[in-house]
């Protein structure tokens, strides 16, 4: 609950790697509430007695989402996946307005890989942003099994990364208000 708040301020893509994360972990412990908190909560030193139950409770609520929503074997929450959408409409805005400039660049290393990733994802009407995003949760798996090291995996992160790292820092100042994308760039 801490890490997840923490990440939505800082950094939208690791708070949606992070639920990602979360449901998959939340799915290996069969949601059993027992599990859950033996192996999330109980660990953790830094919880006060009193926060403990309140901890168990939001990990139960995301449980109970994923359940309603009948991803209790795979996919992924309808938050995250609207929060996908909103960070591809922001990609559609930087390829157009002014302040995309630099994004666009990053993006043009990215977009000739596109299709080879598409093939290789298996869903081809995805939107590039989910593609991304898919591919990046892929290679993290891929990490944690130790197989990190495969060129496949590297090579996504290279290309990937920068550009997903660059539209999760713009929607942090748009949606801080450090940025107006409609306003003209001062020459």
């Amino acid at each position: 609950m801490d890490i997840a708040k923490a990440k939505r301020r800082e950094n939208i893509a690791e708070y949606i790697l992070y639920l990602w994360q979360l449901e998959d972990l939340l799915r290996a412990l069969q949601f059993s509430p027992e599990a859950v908190y033996s192996q999330l909560i109980a660990p953790r030193r830094d919880l006060e007695e009193g926060q403990r139950p309140v901890f168990l409770m939001w990990y139960m609520d995301i449980a109970n989402l994923l359940r309603e929503e009948g991803k209790e074997e795979k996919g992924h929450l309808e938050h995250t996946l609207h929060l996908i959408r909103d960070l591809h409409d922001l990609h559609l805005q930087l390829m157009k307005l002014p302040a995309g400039e630099h994004y666009r660049q990053t993006y043009a290393r990215l977009e000739p890989l596109l299709p080879r990733l598409r093939e290789v994802m298996g869903n081809p009407g995805m939107n590039d942003t989910e593609l991304c995003f898919r591919a990046l949760y892929a290679t993290m798996l891929y990490r944690i099994k130790g197989e990190g090291d495969k060129s496949a995996v590297t090579d996504t992160i290279e290309f990937i990364s920068p550009v997903i790292g660059e539209l999760a820092a713009m929607y942090g100042k748009v949606e801080r208000g450090e940025i107006d994308l409609f306003k003209e760039r001062e020459q």
